[in-house]
């Protein structure tokens, strides 16, 4: 069974920068993990992907300042975030599938619980 469990959300000030971690269980690294968020009454989106071990994506609105990598002996993904800005408030999540990335968060059949970030002016 994959387990994947979230770590490193929490409060910043504009302008910082937080790492968030997935530590995953029970999966294999062949298919793809993404971060997803979803900021209070808004659609949720996703924030990039990686598929296999090192083809990685980012949506294109954060550039330049969010990167995703993955730790595989520690069978971690992580996502790198500079720069903050209060609009990237809300929750991430990590989910995972054993296949190629999509854009839906509803096509991942394994996910986090989520993890809070919160940016303040």
């Amino acid at each position: 069974q994959v387990r994947l469990l979230e770590r490193g959300g929490g409060s910043v000030q504009a302008g910082g920068s937080l790492r968030l971690s997935c530590v995953g269980s029970g999966y294999r690294f062949s298919g793809c993990m993404a971060w997803f968020r979803q900021a209070p009454g808004k659609e949720r989106e996703r924030v990039g992907t990686m598929l296999g071990t090192s083809k990685t994506t980012i949506a294109d609105s954060l550039k330049g300042r969010f990167t995703i990598s993955k730790d595989i002996p520690k069978n971690t993904l992580y996502l790198q975030m500079n720069d903050l800005k209060p609009e990237d408030s809300g929750i991430y999540y990590c989910v995972a599938r054993d296949d190629t990335c999509m854009s839906r968060f509803e096509l991942y059949a394994d996910r986090g619980q989520g993890t809070q970030v919160t940016v303040s002016a």
